[in-house]
């Protein structure tokens, strides 16, 4: 199971955050199909894998280690997101060998188009930055595919720092958190 300690419930106007379980898996794989979808729809190739069935980020076994989070209003699905102590293979490859031990990988933050427009996505980020008490962890990593510049334009808001892009078509970004 994870060490994160969750710091904060309540993210704002009714919607608040806790720890993903096995029931909610199948709840959580449909929103991010739907966000694959309504990617796809809008011509991102992001999160594709999923259209396919794949799931390189195993969100069963991340909800089963306590890595996946989801944040609900009167007991809805709103929002989704992972939060990985340790590298996946996925993140070894993009990342290289540096940093590590000190950083949290975000994955699949989505937020349900029902929610969309209310600035639930930055929320749910602020919430991964200072909501969770993470140990020995001064930052969070994420990555996106490199053709999305709206996407890249809310992290660098966010004030997430890019640090390069990979040769398979993605963008790093990184931010310092608390390491209290």
């Amino acid at each position: 199971m994870s060490s994160f300690k969750i710091q904060s419930e309540t993210i704002a106007d009714g919607f608040y955050a806790c720890p993903a379980v096995y029931e909610d898996a199948e709840s959580i794989t449909g929103l991010l199909v739907r966000t694959a979808e309504w990617l796809r729809d809008r011509g991102s190739t992001q999160w594709s894998g999923l259209l396919e069935g794949q799931d390189i980020h195993d969100i069963t076994g991340s909800i089963e280690n306590g890595h996946v989070f989801v944040f609900k209003k009167d007991e809805e699905l709103a929002a989704v997101v992972m939060l990985l102590p340790e590298p996946s293979e996925w993140d070894r490859t993009l990342w290289g060998d540096d940093g590590h031990e000190e950083s949290i990988y975000l994955h699949r933050l989505a937020v349900s188009r029902r929610f969309a427009g209310q600035g639930l996505g930055a929320r749910v980020l602020h919430w991964a930055e200072t909501g969770v008490d993470y140990p020995g962890k001064i930052r969070i990593r994420l990555d996106c595919v490199a053709d999305n510049d709206a996407l890249h334009s809310f992290y660098r808001r966010m004030g997430y720092q890019f640090m390069g892009a990979d040769a398979s078509g993605y963008h790093l970004f990184e931010k310092e958190i608390s390491a209290e």
